[in-house]
């Protein structure tokens, strides 16, 4: 079996994040979507568990970032094209996110990020194949 990543991240509205997280093509896994948590899926082995606040505290003894004002992660992706990169973060200011950094060309690797609506950093990355060993 393939490890698998579970990010887990502290949300306001539950409905609003799953709202904005499937205007960016993502769905959940009923199975473990509730109340107090959605499963979002990113792909066969990486999920994001959406808690909310209340419920992260349970798993936790440490206050709570704001992710408004701290950076507690970054969570990068990869994604298939430049254009690619930018449909996910046009997507994301559409959804009601906003732009965290303007769009990096490296030549071998292009990204572009944005803050969803908790604060959290999400960046997408391109990286040309005939660079990569």
């Amino acid at each position: 079996m393939a490890t698998q990543i579970f990010v887990n991240m502290a949300v306001k509205d539950l409905p609003k994040s799953k709202a904005f997280f499937s205007a960016l093509g993502y769905s959940f896994n009923p199975q473990f979507t509730n109340d107090d948590a959605a499963c979002m899926v990113i792909s066969d082995t990486i999920y994001t568990m959406l808690l909310t606040e209340s419920f992260f505290k349970s798993f936790t003894r440490k206050e709570l970032v704001d992710a408004k004002k701290s950076t507690e992660a970054i969570v990068c992706l990869s994604a298939e094209s430049r254009a690619a990169v930018d449909e996910i973060v046009r997507k994301a200011v559409a959804a009601g996110g906003r732009i965290y950094n303007e769009p990096q060309d490296h030549g071998f690797m292009y990204c572009h990020s944005f803050e969803d609506l908790d604060g959290h950093q999400w960046e997408f990355a391109f990286m040309d194949p005939n660079h990569i060993q």
